[in-house]
């Protein structure tokens, strides 16, 4: 199993790239995402690698973060998306939007990416959402553009509200929810979330 590739960029072009190792020239597929990382042509490089095997076929997917390989492989094993969609995916939406959509349950975001539809980005949300871990769904929350400045208050009053059983996405609604002022302490925004005030 290839797990990364370390040479030289021979070609490069959106959606493909051929990775020249010792004399071997091996073709990669690459999400946008990835594509716009790539150096320069003739250029050395590593990318971070999917080795797709089926019985008819393989086929090498590269990414340029550990990142966006995960949601690469999270994509493929729901039921019905395959590497073409995901890499799709990662190509319309960055890895943290993806994120994103998947913690906010947001259909409509999903189902704006060529390849996929209402059906299916609805089955990749009941799959996904649960996978984050909730520093993941912090850090989400944080880089949300409709979030108060990602504010520290913010993300540890999610915490604290997971920590107590709440589920991520839970959490998340509750704080995003809260009216903040600069004065309002992390004890004050937890009292506010658990009492809806």
């Amino acid at each position: 199993m290839i797990t990364f590739l370390e040479g030289i960029l021979e070609e490069k072009q959106p959606g493909r790239a051929v990775i020249n190792v010792g004399g071997v020239g091996y073709g990669v597929h690459v999400p946008l995402s990835s594509f716009d990382r790539l150096p320069p042509e003739g250029a050395k490089t590593r990318i971070l690698i999917y080795h797709h095997i089926t019985d008819v076929s393989q086929a090498l997917f590269g990414f340029a973060t550990e990142d966006e390989r995960r949601m690469f492989m999270l994509l493929i094993g729901v039921s019905g998306v395959g590497p073409k969609i995901a890499v799709a995916a990662l190509s319309g939406l960055s890895s943290r939007e993806l994120k994103a959509a998947l913690i906010e349950s947001n259909v409509k975001r999903l189902s704006s990416i060529s390849g996929i539809g209402k059906k299916t980005a609805e089955r990749i949300i009941v799959e996904l959402r649960d996978k984050f871990s909730a520093g993941e769904a912090l850090e989400t929350l944080a880089g949300s553009d409709d979030q108060p400045v990602g504010d520290v208050r913010l993300r540890d009053a999610a915490m604290a509200l997971i920590s107590l059983g709440y589920k991520q996405d839970d959490a998340r609604k509750m704080v995003k929810a809260l009216k903040i002022e600069p004065s309002t302490s992390v004890e004050e925004l937890i009292r506010m979330a658990l009492t809806g005030n």
